[in-house]
C-alpha cells in the first residue's frame, strides 16, 4: 500500500490494544529525553557505541537538540525507504522504539532491527508483540523479504524474543557491532515472509495465546497513516 506521501508503508499508526506504534513527533521530545536518561543503565550496555569509548557522555546523547537531529534523521531516511522508525507507545505513555533500518530493496528487500524498552515496561510480552506489529507491516506494506536481528550471545532478554517469534539462527559473526565502547560478538537471526504465512503476530498468538492479553485486551490490529506533526 502507498500513502498519500507516495512512500509504500510510511507514514503509518499499527494499533493493537492499548499498544500503538507511530513515528516520533516534535511533541514527544520530553518523554523521549526523560525516558532515555531514566534508562541509562539499563540501556547503555547494549546500546551502539564509538570505539574505543563514546566521546560524548550519556546525558549529553539525549538532549532536546539530539532529539530534534534524531528526529530530522529518522524522517530523512524513512522518505528514502532505509528505515521503518517507529515509537512503542502504551495508554499514550512512550516507553521504547522499534526501527528497522539498513533497508535494502531490489534483489535483498532486507532490513534489520532493533528496539528499546523502559526498564519499568520489561518482561510483559511488549516487545515481542511490538516485533511482531512492525515486522507484519514491514513484509505486506514495505515490501521487505527478510528481517535480521543482530543479538549478542550474553543478551538473553533479546534472544527470548527472537526465538518466540520464529527467527532462525544463522550464526555467529564476530566483533560485529561496536557496543559499550567495545567490539562485540553477535548471533545473526532471521526472519523470512514465508516463516509465517498466517503473519507474525497471527503465528505469535497462536503459540502463546496469552502473551500479549496482559497488555492488549484485543487482538484486533490496526493499521492508518498518522500526521507527522
Amino acid at each position: 500500500m502507498t500513502s498519500v506521501s507516495g512512500i509504500p508503508g510510511w507514514p503509518v499508526r499499527l494499533t493493537l490494544g492499548t499498544m500503538q506504534l507511530r513515528p516520533l513527533t516534535r511533541r514527544d521530545r520530553k518523554a523521549w529525553v526523560a525516558a532515555r536518561l531514566d534508562n541509562e543503565q539499563w540501556l547503555r550496555p547494549w546500546e551502539a557505541s564509538i570505539v574505543p569509548s563514546d566521546v560524548v557522555g550519556w546525558a549529553e546523547r539525549h538532549t532536546s537538540s539530539t532529539y530534534r537531529q534524531l528526529l530530522h534523521r529518522q524522517r530523512a531516511a524513512a522518505r528514502a525507504r532505509t528505515q521503518l522508525p517507529l515509537g512503542v507507545f502504551v495508554e499514550d505513555q512512550l516507553i521504547g522504539q522499534v526501527n528497522i533500518g539498513e533497508i535494502v530493496h531490489g534483489a535483498l528487500c532486507s532490513g534489520s532491527i532493533g528496539y528499546w524498552i523502559d526498564q519499568r515496561f520489561a518482561g510483559r510480552g511488549i516487545v515481542p508483540v511490538a516485533v511482531a506489529l512492525i515486522a507484519d507491516h514491514a513484509f505486506r506494506e514495505a515490501g521487505l523479504h527478510r528481517i535480521e536481528a543482530n543479538v549478542r550471545p550474553e543478551n538473553v532478554a533479546s534472544t527470548a524474543v527472537v526465538s518466540k517469534l520464529g527467527f532462525t539462527d544463522e550464526g555467529l559473526r564476530r566483533r560485529y557491532l561496536a557496543i559499550d565502547g567495545h567490539w562485540r560478538d553477535h548471533i545473526s537471526w532471521a526472519l523470512l515472509i514465508d516463516d509465517h504465512p498466517e503473519g507474525v503476530l497471527a503465528a505469535l498468538l497462536q503459540r502463546r495465546p496469552a502473551a500479549a492479553d496482559a497488555l492488549v485486551p484485543s487482538r484486533h490490529a490496526l493499521s492508518e497513516r498518522p500526521s507527522l506533526s
